[in-house]
């Protein structure tokens, strides 16, 4: 499931209305703990749905816990090939695999679990008589990946540790340091046309052992009866979020050094207790209490858990830790220099499902729904850099497809519906993605109230997403004003004034001129947009009770019938993510909404 899915679901549970509060303390009664009584295969069914994931913001990885063979299969969320003309693909990054040959066989008493508040990954069982314990976490504030091997008796560890890469990287070792250092140069996606993509790219692990030996062995680093482990993970790349100077962040060696060196020096528990305080301080702002679950379906583990509740239902705390794992995802794919894609930061896969691309058609803002509402503001900044950083190349693209009125080019910037880091873009125009990145700069304003952000940073880009509106509007004979040539994604036909396009250009010129008065400025522009706010061609119900999803009503056999069960509901933007309709103050219109969903 990618992670957009994953948090729309969660979000969900938001709308029922009832045991959401923000607080400062812990988290209330629902289990935030997923467990497993069997390690996830190591293939590419296990690492989509068995696997566990850990993630700093920047760089995270799947888990496996496989008793004989750890493989944590990590990323960094700028590893990305292509540039601002080739879409390219979001990239794995590489493999730390543990090996443990005597584990292999005669394990009792398994568990694996991940616990959401606390960011750890937990593996436990007995062999001959020892209790193994292996945890792992991706720290914020080291940015590392740490795993820790210990065992309840002396001297029984031993086993080798690899460092792997995905594209060719100059493998090395030296001491109790893996190395890999390599650049995406040349590598070329299939189908795709060759790009200038030169990034750098570097990644290491430090094995610490208390007792036994450390030894060299080839590309590993073998380990004979330790009492317990200690690796630490660095990655990083070059990429920087300029599309001037895309590719010229310096070589990140010396920084991931830094970074692995820093972290290795400190006591392991140090630094587990620094990252649990830093992702604690996070995830305990919200407790959703739905209501309390039976104890013999809360002692499942999560597997058959979900099982129990896709068959019978009535599991109202899994209800909750689903909404909460949702908020983890987004901590753990959204604290680095860009923003979650489709896969939040967890890809093992060169040519992912959608390039794990920012699709700008409802994907990456379905990423960002919880951010404002359940208390994660700052989460949203990686977008909002995202945004600002490409704005230059998607206005060197707008100009050279648009025309205004005047034939002149149009001001601003639009998007097609599949974008990349560097500013390349692909399919469909999705002209009115402007205006929905907008509203999540308007968002984070009215949340925070933090004016310095909306006189600086928002209002500038709802400014100029407005002027593209303003410039590219078209007028009807009745004086209407109506998107041109517009969809519903991802449905029916391309034409004026669908209803979509037209929700979200009545959100963005609302907003705007909202902002404009909290402000106090632009006067003028205010007055403009209020009129072609009001001017717009607006929701309208159907012959059926229905919301219409294009300007006029459709005959279709299959378009706007009580027969059109298409999964998406474009046209309901207004109902939510807008704040055009509304049961209070649009009743007529808000139960037209509700007979579309039904």
């Amino acid at each position: 499931m990618t992670l957009h899915h994953t948090l729309r679901l969660a979000l969900a549970a938001t709308s029922l209305g009832f045991g959401l509060t923000f607080a400062g303390a812990a988290l209330a009664a629902p289990d935030l703990v997923l467990r497993y009584n069997a390690p996830a295969q190591d293939n590419d069914t296990g690492w989509e749905k068995e696997a566990l994931p850990i993630g700093n913001g920047r760089i995270g990885a799947m888990a496996f816990g496989q008793p004989g063979r750890e493989h944590l299969q990590f990323n960094d969320i700028t590893l990305w090939t292509g540039d601002d003309k080739t879409m390219g693909a979001f990239q794995p990054f590489g493999d730390v695999l543990v090996d443990l040959p005597a584990h292999a066989t005669g394990v009792t008493n398994y568990r694996r679990t991940l616990d959401l508040v606390r960011g750890v990954h937990t593996v436990t069982y007995t062999h001959d008589g020892v209790n193994y314990k292996r945890e792992a976490w991706a720290s914020y504030p080291a940015q590392v990946i740490v795993m820790r091997l210990s065992a309840d008796k002396p001297g029984r560890y031993t086993g080798s540790v690899a460092l792997t890469d995905r594209h060719g990287a100059n493998l090395a070792v030296s001491g109790n340091r893996l190395y890999a250092a390599g650049t995406l140069a040349g590598f070329v996606l299939p189908d795709q046309a060759p790009s200038t993509n030169v990034m750098s790219y570097a990644s290491q692990v430090q094995v610490q052992n208390d007792g036994g030996k450390l030894a060299v062995d080839g590309k590993r680093i073998g380990f004979t009866n330790a009492n317990s482990l200690t690796l630490v993970l660095g990655a990083g790349t070059s990429f920087v979020m300029d599309p001037a100077r895309r590719f010229e962040g310096g070589h990140p060696l010396a920084r991931v050094t830094q970074q692995v060196s820093t972290a290795a020096a400190r006591p392991v528990d140090e630094l587990r207790v620094e990252h649990e305080r830093d992702l604690g301080g996070l995830l305990k702002r919200v407790e959703l209490d739905l209501g309390p679950t039976l104890a013999e379906r809360r002692a499942l583990p999560t597997d058959a858990r979900l099982l129990a509740y896709t068959r019978e239902g009535g599991d109202p705390e899994l209800e909750a830790q689903y909404f909460q794992y949702g908020r983890y995802l987004l901590t753990a794919s959204s604290r680095g220099s860009l923003p979650a894609n489709l896969q939040g930061l967890w890809n093992n896969s060169y040519a992912p499902p959608w390039n794990a691309d920012y699709h700008t058609n409802i994907n990456v803002q379905m990423n960002y729904w919880p951010a404002e509402v359940t208390n994660l503001s700052e989460l949203a900044e990686p977008f909002f850099g995202f945004v600002n950083g490409l704005a230059p190349v998607w206005r060197q693209q707008t100009a050279q497809e648009f025309k205004g009125k005047d034939g002149k080019p149009i001001r601003g910037w639009t998007l097609r519906t599949e974008s990349n880091p560097f500013g390349a873009m692909g399919y469909l125009w999705n002209k009115t993605g402007n205006a929905w990145y907008a509203q999540h700069f308007w968002e984070h304003y009215a949340f925070t109230r933090d004016e310095r952000f909306l006189r600086e940073t928002a209002y500038p880009m709802m400014k100029e997403a407005a002027a593209f509106w303003q410039d590219y509007l078209k007028v009807l004979p009745d004086g209407r004003l109506v998107a041109p040539q517009g969809w519903s994604p991802e449905h029916g036909p391309v034409e004026d004034g669908v209803a979509y396009d037209q929700q979200i250009v009545w959100d963005l010129f609302n907003n705007t001129v909202e902002a404009a008065g909290i402000l106090d400025i632009d006067p003028e522009l205010r007055a403009e947009l209020t009129n072609m706010r009001d001017r717009l061609a607006g929701p309208r119900i159907g012959s059926w009770g229905q919301l219409l999803e294009w300007l006029d009503e459709k005959h279709d056999p299959v378009l706007d019938t009580p027969h059109d069960t298409h999964r998406h509901v474009s046209h309901l933007f207004a109902l939510f993510p807008g704040r055009q309709i509304g049961p209070v103050k649009t009743p007529e219109l808000a139960a037209a909404a509700k007979r579309t969903l039904e």
